[in-house]
């Protein structure tokens, strides 16, 4: 087949513009969904009303009903008795935002994929992908569900495993996205080598697999213990029977709020150690000015959030610092995935395809 892969081809300006939207929109409902963990905030409503539960509570009597809703709830009973409906409405409307910004990314996404299909403005590969990513869009929803759930009878907070699932699910549909962005800009191709592309594909996979760490520190609370640094527990390895009490063994690796703290920093650990070799690498591989730049912002950012964990472990995670050291990692991930697509960049073929309609019909 000639010309270029059909991610690629469509460039309609206003495709692009539409999923930068969406990844923006993406970004900022998960920093809000921070915020609600780090309010307590996200058991404040305990029903799922997927449309009508986009209008809050218009008068006293429906605050009121939603507020004794809440008091049925473990959560209120053991960390809350006593809170007044002032209160309760402060936690309230920051879970309620959370899941309007969901429904609006539903709406911001979808009507104007139907309308870009019914105009024919997007090639049959193109279609499969954003079809997928609206489908993840679906599954998250009831995945947040699923995650509320857990917490609504007999914990005062939502599975960790829960928790983590939703998060990473939320990133890896704005990496997606990011990614599905860079394939409809025409570029030349990567001049990288082998060891690069697989070098820069691991930055991006631990990143992932930091971000699901961090989400088990949130979901146990491990950020407001052993808040000392480099040492934790004590020593710069903490001992295996403190490691690996729990049985079976593996539990320990999600469980053990120790374990799972002493996790997650090794893995920055890693991923710092990578990304500046990786950096330097690119230089020494002489892998072009593209390439390099994206190394090195990407190590930046890396340095920045490893910084900021730091920072927020010893300050026993205030809001401010919990919320900059999420944003960042944001940031951490959308540069890794532009770097890693960068380095997988193929060759392109003679001649670019065309839109199914000419950027002139449409709109």
């Amino acid at each position: 087949m000639t010309g270029i892969s059909a991610y690629q081809a469509p460039t309609n300006r206003a495709i692009r513009w539409w999923l930068i939207a969406i990844a923006a929109l993406i970004a900022i409902m998960v920093l809000v969904g921070g915020a609600t963990r780090l309010t307590e905030s996200g058991l404040s409503i305990v029903e799922w009303k997927p449309v009508t539960g986009i209008l809050p509570p218009l008068n006293q009597e429906q605050w009121t009903q939603a507020f004794e809703a809440y008091k049925a709830i473990p959560q209120y009973r053991e960390l809350n008795a006593g809170m007044n409906l002032a209160g309760f409405k402060t936690i309230f409307w920051w879970e309620w935002s959370h899941r309007l910004l969901g429904r609006a990314i539903g709406v911001v996404y979808l009507l104007p994929f139907l309308w870009f299909l019914w105009r024919g403005a997007l090639s049959a590969d193109l279609k499969r992908r954003l079809w997928l990513i609206f489908g993840l869009g679906a599954l998250q929803g009831a995945v947040g569900w699923w995650m509320v759930a857990s917490g609504l009878s007999q914990r005062v907070e939502v599975s960790q495993y829960r928790l983590a699932t939703h998060l990473v699910l939320a990133l890896l549909i704005f990496a997606a996205v990011v990614w599905t962005l860079r394939r409809l800009a025409d570029r030349p191709p990567s001049a990288a080598s082998s060891r690069l592309k697989i070098t820069g594909a691991a930055l991006l996979v631990l990143t992932f697999v930091q971000l699901y760490l961090g989400a088990l520190v949130a979901g146990l609370r491990a950020g407001k213990i052993y808040n000392t640094w480099p040492e934790i527990d004590g020593a710069l390895i903490p001992s295996a029977a403190r490691l690996l009490f729990e049985q079976p063994w593996w539990r320990n690796l999600f469980d053990n709020t120790l374990t799972v703290q002493f996790e997650h920093r090794t893995i920055g650990y890693a991923l710092f150690a990578l990304a500046l070799l990786h950096a330097l690498d690119t230089i020494t591989s002489r892998a072009g000015t593209a390439a390099i730049n994206g190394a090195f912002w990407l190590a930046a950012a890396i340095t920045l959030q490893a910084t900021l964990g730091i920072l927020t472990l010893l300050n026993q995670v205030p809001i401010s610092l919990g919320l900059a050291h999420q944003a960042v990692a944001i940031a951490v991930l959308t540069l890794a995935v532009v770097h890693a697509e960068r380095l997988a960049a193929r060759q392109m073929e003679s001649k670019p395809q065309k839109l199914a309609l000419p950027l002139s019909q449409i709109g």
